[in-house]
């Protein structure tokens, strides 16, 4: 399996060089050359596998000769291992025909664990035996920063610098990342909000200068291999609800528009997937750009559900390079406007192709609250806010298939949003421990290149 950059012009890798890379050297996304397909057969034969051995199956062509199928085994059982239940993403069914899958039984209590726990074996793994150290450079609007501390904490070779916005995560999310005390971790508050956070990783990368002397790499969804982890659970979900007999909808709380077109994925491999429905927030450019074509950037709104705070989602120009006839050509000037104006139109090709598949609501915070509130008294679920909006959303195009929404975090790292809903403050797992009294460690910069650069060229190790 090779990659290519979604812009045309980067050298196409393999597997074990695009997870090691993350952003493509022209600013592109890296994707598979084609999309490995199954067959109906293939498919109804995951329906008796567990977790791992889905995972196995369905990340095996994505692989391709960089490891052999016992070597992804023996990495899935020990990422998978650290969950708390033994499904790792179980399915909990609200009514006849909606249905929660829930994404938070790692060890940070967010979807990102799902991915980012086997990522960062990944990285130890290509990095074994070699002189090579990894820079990583992320920036996370919640989940996503916990989730990668947590998964590359103490390992060799490795460091991590994650920026987030402060002041924008809550209490919890800011806590995972703040107190983990392993040397190879560097926290970094901007005075900003996650897009700039984001636009600052990209530049890094962008930078002959500051790439050339460190060998970076990306936790961020902007890396391949934490999508190809996400998609499993859309195929061990769809099998247990019926496919490939029937086919499966579902609701995804959306930001930066990862887990989604991991979705997107599934379905271009043969997963019967009848719609996926694209949840956002008041911060509604994915919305707009697939209801009406309109990518164009607002200012960003701060809300309850921060991790969906985001006017810039980096994973929509895989999707709209996959729509576009895959013209990296294209693509990069299309990306180029946007970056220039902050606003760009979809074409017919890229708008009609995503009708196909996608659906989009934007959903306020009091019908979040509503979706919060019937979860609780109707199906006895306490859900978190981010599920809440994708649980409004899925409750729309309620139908004739089931609907699965993405339960991406566990609802006690929003504890005082979901008590202001629905009157219970729900508690922290045990497996979390004293995450309110150990000591926090960050630095507070601004929101500049020259600072977040520098303060990680003094600290980082060249190659």
């Amino acid at each position: 399996m090779r990659y290519i950059s979604t812009r045309g012009s980067a050298p196409s890798l393999d597997f074990r060089d695009v997870t090691l890379t993350g952003l493509a050297s022209d600013g592109g996304l890296y994707v598979p050359e084609t999309w490995p397909t199954f067959t109906p057969d293939e498919i109804a034969a995951l329906a008796g596998l567990s977790y791992v051995d889905t995972a196995v199956a369905v990340m095996a062509p994505f692989v391709g000769d960089t490891m052999t199928r016992d070597e992804l085994h023996a990495l899935c059982t020990q990422a998978y291992g650290r969950f708390s239940h033994a499904a790792v993403t179980p399915l909990v069914q609200l009514d006849h025909d909606q249905w929660l899958l829930e994404l938070f039984h790692g060890p940070t209590l967010a979807f990102k664990d799902v991915a980012l726990q086997l990522l960062g074996l990944l990285f130890e793994r290509f990095l074994t035996g070699s002189s090579d150290h990894l820079t990583i450079v992320g920036a996370t609007s919640g989940d996503t920063g916990s989730a990668a501390i947590d998964a590359v904490a103490g390992r060799a070779n490795v460091d991590i610098y994650m920026l987030h916005p402060d002041g924008r995560v809550s209490d919890v999310q800011r806590r995972q990342m703040t107190t983990v005390g392993a040397p190879n971790v560097h926290n970094i508050a901007i005075r900003g909000d996650f897009d700039q956070a984001q636009a600052l990783v990209k530049a890094m990368f962008n930078d002959p200068v500051f790439s050339t002397r460190f060998r970076l790499s990306a936790v961020n969804s902007i890396n391949w291999a934490r999508l190809m982890a996400q998609v499993v659970y859309y195929f061990y979900a769809a099998v247990r609800l019926g496919a490939p007999g029937r086919q499966i909808a579902f609701s995804v709380p959306t930001g930066n528009f990862g887990d989604v077109f991991a979705g997107y994925v599934a379905a271009r491999m043969g997963l019967p997937i009848a719609k996926l429905i694209v949840a956002t927030n008041v911060n509604d450019i994915l919305a707009r750009a697939l209801t009406h074509g309109d990518y164009s950037s607002r200012q960003v709104v701060q809300t309850p559900t921060p991790s969906m705070d985001i006017q810039v989602s980096s994973n929509f120009e895989r999707l709209l390079f996959d729509l576009g006839d895959r013209d990296g050509a294209a693509i990069a000037q299309q990306m180029r406007g946007f970056e220039g104006s902050r606003a760009m139109r979809l074409t017919n090709t890229q708008s009609q192709g995503a009708a196909a598949l996608f659906a989009a609501e934007r959903v306020d915070l009091d019908d979040m609250a509503l979706a919060m509130r019937w979860a609780h008294e109707h199906a006895g679920q306490v859900i978190d806010p981010h599920s809440a909006i994708a649980l409004a959303a899925a409750q729309r195009h309620a139908g004739d298939v089931p609907v699965v929404t993405l339960a991406t975090a566990h609802p006690a790292k929003f504890g005082d949003a979901v008590e202001r809903a629905v009157g219970v403050r729900p508690a922290l797992p045990a497996r979390v421990g004293d995450l309110f009294e150990r000591e926090e460690r960050f630095d507070l910069l601004d929101a500049s290149y020259a600072a977040v650069s520098g303060y990680i060229a003094e600290r980082a190790v060249p190659r």
